[in-house]
Parts: structure tokens; C-alpha cells; sequence
């Protein structure tokens, strides 16, 4: 397998991903025999980034002939029952950011792009959450996968005691802050998209409670669940290949 990587501060005009953990590398190769293109770092709001220029990517890979977009994320859990180290099909998203008029396909409408009143309400390509609840059974995760709504904040801080209340409230079960502006913009270039997040830390619910949420423990849990993260993904793109779509 022959792979070529690019230094993101080396390609003209993209942006530099600056948070610990983020290598800033546009990797491109074969994953079991399908092309590929990785990011190995994403962009932010709280990095200072305009969102159209958080979403750039996206538009990229659309026009390098991209069909289909795997987004992973490290999100607090807000649903009591999951636990640190869940891995969370997103079925659908809350856009914060986008209630207030933060949306990436805000501005004048690129007609080669898509349409200006982009379909949401399937956002989360369905038949590839059928295929990751089934390649996870026949792996052995179904004890740590789960299905659920997923809700961005534009961070950096982490959520305080009443907003984790407040959004558990609103339907999500885990909260995180990037992932959905790509995903509008994946979607309004008609991609297919499916993205998980892992729960790395369970948000802080009780006041009397004396936990907080902290980088380091999202960057310890990702470590430990990288391995079958990898083999999840992999899995899945294995299966794209007999359904003829493009990864």
C-alpha cells in the first residue's frame, strides 16, 4: 500500500489545525483496497476559524471524487446510561452554533455545490447505521455501541452543570463541538455521511459531584479505544466495497 501525505501548513490556503492531539496531515492511500483520503486533525470555531473555512474540506474532497465521508468524534456523554469508552452511532444532530445564525452554507449559495435549501432530516446516511450496529455485533462490541443524537457547542470551554441539564433535556446524548458543520456541508455536496463519537468523558450533571471535564481524559480515552474504533471503520469500509459506493 502506497501512502502519500501532505502537511497541512503546505497546502495553499487550508487551515492549521492547532489543538493538542491534532497532527494536521491530509493522508491519502488504500484501506483494505478502497482509495482514501484522512484527515488526521480537524479545524474548530474556537480555533478562530471561520465556520465556511472550518468546512472547506469538505468541498475538496467532494471535488476529488469523494462519495462517501466517516466522521469521528470525542464527545461528553450526556445520556445516563452510557459510559466512558461507548462508542455512539450519531443518528441525528442539535446545531447550536446554527440557531443562532452560524451555519456554513451561510453567504451566497456555490450552485456547483448543492441547492440553497438543503434536506437535513437524513443528514446520518441509514443504511450505513444498519451496516456499524451489524459489523459491530459480528465483532463484539454491541456491549459498547449505541445509537444516538449528538449536539455541537462552539467551545472551547466545557459545558457547564445547567447547559449539560438543559441539552440532555432537548433529546441529545452526547454533546461535542465540531463534526455538524462538516456534515451540513458534506451533505449539501450530496455525499453520503455516518460519524460516531466516542464518549470520553460523561458529563457533569450534579452539583454536588466533584468531577470535571478535562482535555487529558479525552486524549487517555481515545487511546484506549483506537484499536477497535479502527477495525469498526475499517470493517465498514470493507463492506462500501460490495455495495460499488466510493470512500
Amino acid at each position: 500500500m502506497r501512502i502519500v501525505a501532505f502537511n497541512y501548513r503546505d497546502i495553499p490556503n487550508f487551515p492549521q489545525s492547532t489543538v493538542h492531539g491534532h497532527a494536521g496531515r491530509l493522508v491519502f492511500g488504500t484501506l483494505k483496497g478502497r482509495p482514501c483520503v484522512c484527515m488526521q486533525g480537524r479545524f474548530h470555531l474556537y480555533e478562530g476559524y471561520a465556520i465556511q473555512k472550518i468546512t472547506m474540506p469538505m468541498r475538496i474532497f467532494k471535488l476529488l471524487g469523494v462519495e462517501t465521508v466517516i466522521l469521528t468524534n470525542a464527545a461528553g456523554g450526556l445520556n445516563q446510561d452510557y459510559k466512558v469508552g461507548d462508542i455512539m452511532i450519531i443518528k441525528d444532530h442539535l446545531n447550536m452554533p446554527g440557531f443562532a445564525g452560524n451555519n456554513p452554507l451561510a453567504g451566497p449559495n456555490d450552485e456547483r455545490f448543492g441547492v440553497r435549501f438543503p434536506c437535513m432530516s437524513d443528514a446520518y446516511d441509514r443504511e450505513l447505521q444498519q451496516m456499524a450496529l451489524d459489523v459491530g455485533s459480528e465483532l463484539g462490541y454491541s456491549n459498547f455501541l449505541r445509537e444516538g443524537v449528538y449536539c455541537v457547542l462552539g467551545g472551547p470551554s466545557f459545558e457547564t452543570i445547567a447547559e449539560c441539564r438543559m441539552l440532555h433535556k432537548l433529546g441529545a446524548d452526547a454533546v461535542g463541538m465540531s463534526t455538524v458543520h462538516e456534515v451540513i456541508v458534506a451533505r449539501h455536496c450530496g455525499m453520503r455521511v455516518f460519524a460516531l463519537s466516542l464518549i470520553t468523558n460523561k458529563a457533569v450533571m450534579n452539583y454536588d459531584s466533584e468531577e470535571k471535564a478535562n482535555h487529558e481524559e479525552v486524549l487517555q480515552t481515545g487511546k484506549q479505544r483506537a484499536e477497535q474504533l479502527e477495525r469498526l471503520v475499517s470493517t465498514i469500509v470493507t463492506r462500501l466495497e460490495h455495495n460499488n459506493n466510493f470512500a
